[in-house]
């Protein structure tokens, strides 16, 4: 019996997928120029039995398997290796519970992001990780890179947030990790290593997260500056000023143009580099803060600074700086960057990728978590330019380079995936790679959950 035959005999069969027009459609994610394989199948379940009973065919034949939420990751983890299972869980996308008392959800692992904020909303909570791409990850995705967002720089990311895990091992076992109350410490933090594993330890089937109340509206202050190094040191001076705003982020003016070229909301007309910054403190304490961060911005240099009255328009700019990814994808191929450095570092890291950007010739748009030292530089090439991609690619390297030379990490939020595991490589030493091998060899002893991702 072979592969396709074998998972029909365990599962439904329209939940197996090998017409090879359709799981093309699955082999990659988003990342620019990472690798992929040719799948055997694809398969769409709708329970954690059906899960299950994929791995233990997939253990039994030792088939990889690769864990895939809504294809939104920017490193290759979710891409297909050849002959490989891929486990879609967009069927898998239902909110479980929400508890008031507790403050948590529990989901499945396909639920898109913005999707289960909209219904805790309905009942007084939130839940605060919020990634560029949340009106389409999913949660899954979102704990298997442990990824961040806008607010993130006040309120933490993913893994601050999920409480409990249900996976199957590789092994095909069903376990349950972590726990439902506030505090647990018993045993190793085992629910806390999945996250941000990318599938290379256990497919998540269930999420238990933690919640948060509701905020208060939040404050709105806008900086424009002529150069990128001077919207970094606003940054800095933010961080040394003790106020901790609810999110800081950068758009520089080529991520202007792209939006206004394909919006029209005439942002670039104005600045080089627009810094938004967020304050959500409730009250006098609030105005005060948003106060702090416009000296802040005007004494790093600000042509135009100020505390947003009008509510929509400080929407719209938000909205430039989720609307900048796609709209440079519209220019050509991106290749995006997701190194993390030191708060204090962030001007430095920004001048050295502004000269990288002319050592290598090659077009380099930034935006930023900016208030946590986590930048996005965006390589863009011409469709079908092989140097240009060559450039890009050198250029990619130097970056990584040079955040670790500042102290810094190769991944603040994408994952390792595919592309960063030469950075990995570079970022810890040879003693503690070893250490990620044995814990993967200890968890998926046959070697089947996402091979060859995150580290060779």
């Amino acid at each position: 019996m072979d592969l396709v035959a074998e998972l029909r005999a365990v599962v439904p069969g329209d939940r197996v997928v090998d017409d090879p027009g359709i799981v093309e459609s699955y082999l990659q994610d988003h990342a620019e120029w990472a690798p992929y394989g040719r799948a055997a199948a694809v398969v769409r379940p709708r329970t954690t039995e059906e899960v299950q009973a994929v791995v233990r065919v997939a253990a039994r034949l030792r088939v990889p398997v690769v864990p895939r939420g809504a294809g939104t990751g920017l490193s290759g983890g979710a891409n297909a290796i050849d002959g490989c299972v891929i486990l879609s869980f967009e069927s898998m996308d239902r909110v479980l519970e929400i508890n008031r008392l507790e403050r948590l959800a529990v989901v499945q692992p396909g639920i898109v992001n913005d999707d289960l904020r909209a219904a805790c909303a309905v009942h007084g909570l939130w839940y605060p990780p919020d990634p560029a791409s949340a009106p389409w990850s999913t949660i899954g995705g979102n704990v298997a890179t442990n990824a961040g967002g806008v607010c993130c720089v006040k309120y933490g990311v993913t893994r601050d947030y999920v409480l409990g895990l249900e996976v199957v091992t590789g092994r095909g076992d069903v376990v349950r990790l972590g726990r439902r109350t506030a505090k647990g410490v018993a045993g190793y933090d085992l629910c806390g290593l999945m996250v941000g594993s990318e599938g290379t330890l256990g497919v998540i089937t269930e999420i238990t997260v933690r919640l948060r109340p509701s905020r208060a509206p939040e404050r709105t202050v806008a900086g424009y500056f002529d150069s990128i190094v001077a919207a970094g040191e606003a940054v800095s001076a933010v961080s040394a000023s003790g106020v901790v705003p609810s999110a800081l982020e950068l758009v520089d003016r080529h991520c202007l143009e792209a939006v206004d070229a394909w919006k029209n909301m005439g942002l670039s007309a104005d600045a080089n580099v627009v810094l938004l910054g967020r304050c959500d403190t409730p009250g006098l304490a609030g105005e005060e803060e948003a106060q702090v961060l416009l000296r802040c911005f005007e004494q790093a240099g600000a042509s135009w600074a100020a505390v947003s009255s009008d509510e929509q328009e400080a929407e719209a700019l938000f909205d430039a700086r989720r609307l900048a990814y796609p709209a440079l994808e519209r220019l050509g191929p991106v290749l995006t960057e997701d190194v993390c450095v030191p708060k204090a570092q962030v001007p430095e890291m920004l001048a050295r990728i502004e000269k990288t950007a002319v050592a290598h010739d090659t077009l380099i748009a930034n935006i930023a978590h900016a208030g946590d030292g986590n930048l996005h530089p965006l390589l863009i090439t011409p469709i079908g330019d092989e140097d240009a991609k060559r450039r890009a690619q050198a250029a990619f390297e130097d970056i990584i380079a040079d955040a670790v030379e500042l102290g810094g990490t190769v991944t603040g939020e994408h994952g390792v995936g595919l592309l960063k595991r030469g950075g990995l490589r570079r970022e810890v030493s040879p003693g503690v790679l070893d250490l990620h091998r044995a814990v993967k060899t200890a968890l998926d002893p046959l070697g089947i959950l996402n091979p060859g991702k995150v580290f060779d």
